[in-house]
């Protein structure tokens, strides 16, 4: 497998590190939690031979990243980030956007709020409009499945996910994608993590979608359009065996979603469909965008 080369850039007060791989229209692809840029050495190969300049961030806070002084975590920031790279990396309108988990959230703004710097748009995992919200009131399994995302709002989740070597990490692998081996790939997210200052950025998105995190009032328009459906052609990708958000999410996506959107489940995959069914979602996402 081809090996992408790791640059640098700056964008939004932050030096984001990158991998890239190929020449053509810009792919860019943004990884969620608890992650890294690594996630995608299935597809960015995919990506290249399709014509594409693969682009692979690690998001903010994520080392090699910087963690940014201003300590903007939230959703609407995200956003902003996958806009301004697109702007500081030289891309046109024939861009592509695809995201996985808080890559998805990143990807549904900046897709809304900067339309024409994007032709298609792919999300995996996270679904648009008010799928995840609506799955929280229909279905409280899912409450259940979200545990982790209130423990995430207290102090004591600072020393417990970081206490040895990270293992809240490794439990977060096995239960989201069962019977997949991600230790590989959870050992990436940790490398990004390790340090106090960058676990306490990856806290930060959460606190900052549902806590007491700093939410930056210039950043409200941008905020506003995070979870509304592109009016881009748009994929989504969801795992059938997903134990993060549970696939039930898919049947309220397809209500909401008009006719320029597909709706998919993928077999014989969790949270990480990615990395779990590589040539089918890699196959599916190429043909999408081709």
């Amino acid at each position: 497998m081809r090996n992408p080369t790791v640059n640098r850039v700056e964008v939004n007060g932050v030096t984001f590190a990158y991998l890239e791989l190929g020449t053509g229209p810009l792919a860019l692809c943004l990884h969620g939690f608890p992650d890294s840029a690594h996630t995608w050495r299935h597809l960015m190969p995919r990506l290249a031979d399709a014509g594409y300049r693969a682009v692979a961030p690690f998001t903010r806070g994520y080392a090699p990243t910087s963690v940014p002084a201003d300590g903007r975590y939230q959703s609407g920031m995200l956003a902003a980030d996958a806009i301004g790279l697109h702007d500081a990396l030289g891309a046109d309108g024939d861009a592509v956007i695809i995201g996985h988990d808080w890559g998805a959230v990143a990807t549904w703004g900046a897709a809304s709020a900067a339309p024409q710097r994007w032709r298609r748009v792919v999300g995996l995992a996270v679904p648009f409009g008010s799928a995840l919200g609506a799955s929280f009131l229909a279905n409280p399994d899912q409450l259940k499945r979200s545990w982790y995302m209130f423990f995430f709002q207290h102090a004591l989740a600072d020393v417990v996910v970081g206490a040895n070597d990270l293992a809240f990490i490794d439990m977060l692998w096995v239960d989201w994608s069962p019977g997949f081996d991600g230790s590989g790939d959870a050992a990436r997210a940790k490398d990004c993590l390790r340090d106090p200052a960058n676990l306490a950025a990856a806290l930060g998105y959460y606190r900052a979608a549902l806590g007491a995190g700093a939410v930056d009032p210039e950043l409200a328009d941008v905020q506003a359009v995070v979870g509304r459906i592109p009016s881009q052609p748009t994929l989504y990708l969801h795992g059938a065996g997903d134990a993060c958000i549970g696939p039930e999410v898919v049947k309220l996506a397809r209500a909401e979603a008009p006719e320029h959107v597909q709706v998919e489940l993928v077999d014989g995959a969790g949270h990480f469909l990615h990395l779990e069914q590589p040539e089918v979602v890699g196959e599916r996402i190429v043909t999408f965008l081709a």
